[in-house]
């Protein structure tokens, strides 16, 4: 049985690295069989993730022999985190395949470009699958190159190409950074194997360790995920990839970000046992998490405000790692993922549905009295449901600070109905609505939690110096919700004009990129050669077409 499980995970890596390989021969509209495999290989991803489900389910944690040496190679690892990701790459693989088809028809390179995303789908699923950090490392470093492919896709357009070349820097650091992690840790532990580095560090104590044996490849590791997730100052690529195929976002935002938070949650023993890991993944998170979701109100593109709302979402999930709650940061990545999969391929129609879902403008005006009031009500029925709940606030404090953070979002509503006057019928809907999703937020977390057990920590309480760092980090977020709620009335002032203007261009932390790489230049070399090229033919051209015409 067990052979026939690591057939099954082989199989859908292998058709889509043949599908990947076939596309360099057949790069044209002449695709079929490509695609034919392509979609079998998502196909048999869906199945894999059935079986392995029941699999581990009935018998535990699954490691397959390693294939290398010293410890160091290939082992695939199947537990119920690296299923939950499998799954959902599984059929958000076979979804945007399937878009891709529509998307590229009549392109004369459809098949490349099928290939191209196969071939990174194969490297997304030896990565989530992996068992020794040898192939971890691999992985990871081939997702990004083949990412590399698909940005510069159209490579005609300097845009794709500037946000390709920023990409492609950032990733680089990130590669060096894992490889030095990987190199350290395997140096500590004497393997490669996970489970083996997991077992080393429950029979030894960390902080009889020296900084380069332990929280150095920690640090390093934490950087690696900041880089792969775009995290704030790193995040300029990430909002100028949109010259890319609309395929190529979906993926990226719903798959490959997601990496730098599965990293994490894969380490999460190891994240768990630093001393400084988890203030670095609440203080960075928090303000990637504040970053992007503020930018993002002030951004007039679509697609720019998605990229600015997963740095956002990718921050809150380091965020939610560093509370120590690892078990609500893989619900949060699986939701986003989806969701963000759904906004990017539908994007079309998304001004539309923006319109159809923005709040009804209210006769009363929203003030900081009522704006105030609004966030004090989501809180007091946030604080009913953990009592229903019975919640224990000194053993799970980080828990119910997540979800407070979480329940701010519907201070909006209840201030919306404060303005406009006293109705029953709206406040007894504002009511439902906030207890419904308290209701939701700890029952889909303890499904999560549930699942993934054994695999990340359990949630513990937390010391002084976290007590201190997560009331920082609520009253910053309360401040936030409160200053966007009244935001109409301020916008006429001088200062929050301004304001606007630079949040509006990111706080310019892109400018620096920009200068660093010459991407604000006019032209570079190779982009004039190409545009010099298109004028001479553009000028022939016209001079044929008066010569007809006379």
């Amino acid at each position: 049985m067990e052979k026939l499980i690591l057939l099954l995970f082989l199989i859908a890596p292998a058709f889509f690295f043949i599908s990947a390989v076939s596309s360099a021969f057949a790069p044209g509209q002449k695709a079929k069989p490509i695609i034919q495999i392509s979609l079998v290989a998502a196909l048999f991803s869906v199945l894999a993730s059935v079986t392995g489900a029941f699999f581990v389910a009935n018998n535990g944690v699954f490691q397959s022999a390693l294939w290398g040496f010293e410890g160091l190679g290939l082992s695939i690892r199947l537990d119920s985190i690296s299923l939950l990701m499998f799954g959902m790459i599984s059929i958000l693989s076979f979804v945007i395949l399937k878009f891709s088809v529509n998307y590229l028809e009549g392109d004369e390179r459809q098949g490349l470009f099928i290939g191209r995303l196969s071939g990174t789908l194969s490297a997304v699923q030896l990565l989530v699958i992996s068992g020794n950090l040898f192939q971890l490392v691999l992985a990871w470093v081939v997702t990004s190159v083949m990412l590399h492919y698909l940005l510069v896709f159209y490579a005609e357009r300097r845009g794709a190409q500037i946000a390709a070349k920023k990409k492609f820097i950032m990733a680089r650091l990130g590669d060096v950074s894992f490889i030095a992690a990987a190199y350290f840790l395997y140096e500590s532990a004497g393997s490669g194997n996970l489970e083996e580095i997991f077992n080393w560090l429950k029979s030894t104590n960390v902080s009889s360790l020296v900084f380069t044996e332990f929280e150095l490849p920690i640090m390093l590791l934490l950087i690696t995920a900041f880089l792969k997730s775009a995290q704030f100052p790193t995040h300029g690529w990430l909002v100028e990839v949109m010259e890319t195929p609309t395929p190529v976002s979906a993926l990226l935002h719903a798959g490959l970000l997601n990496a730098g938070p599965f990293l994490v949650i894969r380490m999460a023993y190891l994240i768990e046992a630093s001393a400084y890991a988890s203030y670095i993944l609440l203080i960075v998170g928090a303000l990637s998490a504040v970053f992007g979701s503020v930018v993002y109100m002030t951004q007039p593109s679509v697609k720019t405000a998605l990229g600015y709302s997963s740095i956002a979402h990718m921050g809150f999930s380091f965020m939610v790692s560093g509370l120590g709650v690892f078990s609500a940061s893989m619900l949060h990545l699986v939701g986003h993922s989806f969701y963000k999969a759904h906004a990017f391929l539908s994007s079309g129609s998304a001004i539309d549905l923006i319109r159809a879902s923005r709040f009804k403008k209210v006769k009363g005006s929203l003030n900081f009295v009522k704006a105030i009031s609004g966030v004090l009500a989501a809180i007091a029925v946030y604080s009913f449901t953990v009592f229903l709940f019975q919640v224990d606030l000194t053993q799970q404090f980080a828990l119910i600070a997540l979800g407070v953070v979480i329940i701010l979002g519907l201070s909006r509503v209840f201030a919306e109905t404060f303005s406009s006057g006293i109705k029953f019928g709206l406040i007894f809907q504002s009511l439902i609505m906030a207890l419904t999703i308290s209701f939701s937020f700890f029952f889909f977390e303890s499904i999560m939690s549930h699942l993934i057990t054994g695999q990340v920590p359990e949630v513990s309480g937390v010391s002084l110096g976290k007590y201190l760092t997560i009331g920082a980090i609520i009253a910053v977020f309360s401040l936030i919700v409160v200053l966007q709620m009244v935001a109409p009335r301020l916008r006429k002032r001088a200062f929050f004009l301004k304001l606007g203007i630079h949040l509006r261009n990111g706080l310019y932390a892109n400018v620096l990129f920009d200068r660093m790489i010459k991407a604000l230049s006019i032209e570079s070399e190779s982009y004039s050669f190409v545009i010099g090229k298109r004028v001479d033919m553009d000028t022939k051209q016209i001079e044929k077409e008066e010569m007809v015409l006379s």
